[in-house]
């Protein structure tokens, strides 16, 4: 059997463990590699090296542990596990105190347990190249570093400096892990590596870590010593503010460093061990990396993308309406090189939409993460014009109008009459059905639904709606987009609300009708936070404003009178009747809404919102689960009306485009790790409480096992 561990020792008796695992694109810490690690730490005891040089094949060092391993142990191997897990860490442990020096030869990004392999090497050097990636960001997917990454990281910097390297998952760039003592030595392309590394082990010929050296304290000072004592004190409560107990690792690892610090270096191990184990056998991880990995890896690997289309790059777009959202679709592709022509009815309009791009491009400037002469290219490829005709020549066009059927079909006339042929159009409606929107297309087949999501220069997700009918060749040209502008694409069919919209509606329809029922407000926003979701339904309603509310529940009223059929009405409509009719606060932009908003403070809730009345004790674990299960439930109807076709754009679509929390693994899911009948019967019984909105439907009823592939 293939090693994934070439050995090779040099006529000067250093010997370089070249890592490539066999068969894949990246080396991971799986199975195989530990056992090879093992043998050749066995043999560099038996045959003492005068140095040792870890080295990678590929392009990167280490992507880290092996996920599918991770995501597949379950609370009864725990004990198999933690065994594993040691038997990994004396490996590292052996190299470290070989007596001789390990430089760890860093050519490309190392992430997780890659990063924890270099951590036991006494040096590192690394390739100055800002694309380079290093860190542990297992906290991302409900983990811990548990390769030693912790206990060496605290030895190494101190509690205090540790902490955003641990508990926040920061990951960082060669030249900021030089300047912070995490590497040693910087050179300019991978070629100079082995040099590098040569010359460390000659300076260095008999190294120890700094924590096996006599004398040596901890950097910082103990958990006991007042400053650190007084940091600790606050952090727990710190911490529980963020996860309101929803995600145990940012706690395990503040839990693993501390215990770990007041003890020797093999106890502090074992506790990390011990920390890793409970919450990779838990369910939350289990969830995140679902969703986070698999989940967001099938999304961006074209799982949704139809096969037989060649792949498309576009140079020339061009947008209608230069309002928010049409302004920052216009940044985030001229940001990626793409010419941008950004029309509106006049000219100052679109001027205005273009200096949306150079305000965003001033703060880059300013923080330097751009120089002048690229901000000025950027800029220079967004066309402002009040003329269609500048819309010749584009291969896309995206209308970013407002939500107005008859606008939204005038606009489309305008720029089908200067189209090439083959040119797409599409809509960036949040609400609309597209199929109806492509009736005012002289080429329905290359028309599509792009929903943005605002502000469009921070959120990652565009949701791709095909219409009834919509050709293969322009999903896939519509997915090549988005993947261009390096967000993060869904794919759904059409449908009254697609997928985001009408779960994003069910969730700040139940805060209002939480309102309606009495229940305090800021209990309504707090129980939404606690549940895991950013921001709390009538802070939302805020946002979006109350007017724009009320027009998509009249346009949805008069669609299902024309369709002929009963109009379902939602609590929520008479609190949006009440804030605009009676008090007339339609939201932030129009300076009160639910909340205030004072020019001399932060936001906060408007007292005159008693006027709902007060219902008294409530269990905020019924609010909490209302909020969940009434966005999964939607979320399975958008399944049973053929909106969705699989499971990971329902989970990705809800964490990135809805802010689902994430601890769930996403809104289809959530249903399947709360354990189907459990939900079921969850389900039932917010249904006697609350109403038949939290029916179960029948996919729910019937399934098994998963709800959607």
């Amino acid at each position: 059997m293939t090693s994934s561990i070439d050995f090779q020792r040099d006529a000067d008796g250093v010997v370089t463990l070249t890592f490539d695992a066999p068969g894949r694109r990246v080396n991971t810490l799986d199975s195989a590699c530990q056992a090879d690690l093992a043998a050749a730490v066995e043999r560099l005891t038996a045959e003492p090296p005068r140095g040792v040089i870890l080295a990678s094949a590929k392009r990167s060092f280490f992507a880290g542990g092996d996920l599918e391993l991770l995501i597949a142990v379950k609370p009864a191997d725990a004990e198999g596990f933690f065994r594993e897990v040691e038997a990994l860490k004396r490996s590292l442990r052996r190299l470290e105190t070989l007596g001789v020096p390990v430089v760890a030869a860093l050519g490309g990004s190392a992430l997780g347990g890659g990063w924890e392999l270099a951590l036991a090497c006494h040096y590192r050097v690394c390739v100055d190249d800002a694309a380079i990636e290093l860190g542990m960001p297992e906290v991302t997917l409900g983990l811990m570093p548990g390769a030693g990454g912790v206990t060496r990281t605290v030895r190494r910097l101190g509690l205090q400096a540790a902490f955003d390297y641990l508990v926040e998952g920061r990951r960082f760039d060669p030249r900021h892990a030089l300047e912070a003592g995490l590497i040693d030595q910087l050179v300019a392309d991978p070629a100079q590596l082995a040099a590098a590394a040569r010359s460390l082990i000659e300076a260095h010929p008999e190294s120890r870590q700094p924590w096996d050296r006599e004398g040596w304290r901890l950097p910082g000072g103990a958990p006991s010593s007042p400053q650190v004592a007084q940091a600790l004190m606050a952090a727990p409560a710190m911490l529980r503010g963020r996860t309101h107990g929803r995600y145990p690792a940012p706690e395990a690892i503040l839990a693993a460093m501390v215990e770990g610090a007041q003890v020797d270096f093999d106890t502090a191990s074992r506790i990390e061990s011990r920390w890793f184990t409970s919450l990779a056998t838990g369910q939350v991880a289990k969830n995140m990396i679902g969703a986070l990995w698999f989940d967001r890896n099938a999304v961006l690997s074209g799982a949704s993308r139809p096969d037989a289309v060649p792949r498309t790059r576009f140079s020339r777009i061009g947008i209608l309406g230069a309002g928010m959202m049409g302004a920052g679709i216009a940044y985030a592709a001229a940001s990626r090189g793409i010419e941008v022509v950004l029309k509106d009815i006049d000219l100052e309009r679109a001027e205005r939409g273009r200096a949306h791009s150079a305000r965003l491009l001033d703060k880059r400037l300013a923080r330097g993460r751009i120089d002048a002469v690229e901000r000025d290219a950027v800029l220079a490829r967004i066309q402002p014009t009040d003329s269609a005709a500048d819309l010749a020549g584009c291969e896309l066009v995206i209308e970013a109008v407002f939500e107005d059927r008859q606008l939204k079909a005038q606009v489309t006339h305008e720029a089908e009459a200067v189209l090439d042929a083959e040119a797409m159009l599409a809509s960036n409606t949040s609400t609309l059905p597209i199929s109806g929107l492509a009736r005012a297309s002289e080429r329905p087949q290359r028309f599509i639904g792009l929903h943005f999501f605002s502000p469009v220069d921070r959120m990652q997700l565009v949701e791709i709606i095909r219409g009834e009918a919509t050709d293969d060749a322009t999903v896939a040209r519509a997915y090549d987009f988005v993947r261009q502008l390096g967000k993060l694409p869904i794919v759904v069919n059409d449908g009254r609300g697609f997928f985001t919209s009408r779960v994003f509606e069910a969730y700040v329809n139940e805060g209002m009708a939480m309102l309606a029922e009495g229940v305090a407000p800021a209990l309504i926003e707090r129980a939404a936070q606690m549940a895991g979701m950013p921001v709390g339904p009538l802070a939302v309603v805020d946002e979006v404003s109350l007017t724009l509310c009320r027009h998509i529940a009249r346009q949805t009223e008069a669609d299902f009178a024309a369709e002929g059929r009963p109009y379902p009405r939602h609590r929520a409509e008479s609190v949006i009747k009440r804030m605009l009719d009676e008090f007339g606060r339609a939201g932030r932009a129009a300076g009160a809404g639910f909340y205030d908003y004072p020019a001399d403070g932060e936001k906060r809730l408007w007292p005159g919102l008693a006027a709902f009345g007060g219902q008294g004790i409530v269990p905020v674990e019924e609010l909490v689960d209302r909020f969940l299960f009434i966005q999964a439930l939607e979320t399975l109807r958008a399944v049973e009306d053929g909106v969705l076709r699989h499971a990971h754009d329902a989970n990705i679509g809800s964490i990135f485009g809805l802010g689902f929390p994430a601890w769930t693994g996403g809104s289809l899911r959530f249903l399947e790790q709360y354990g189907l009948e459990a939900a079921r019967e969850r389900a039932q019984a917010l249904r006697q409480r609350h109403g038949e909105r939290f029916a179960p439907p029948a996919r729910l009823l019937a399934a098994q096992g998963r709800l959607l592939d």
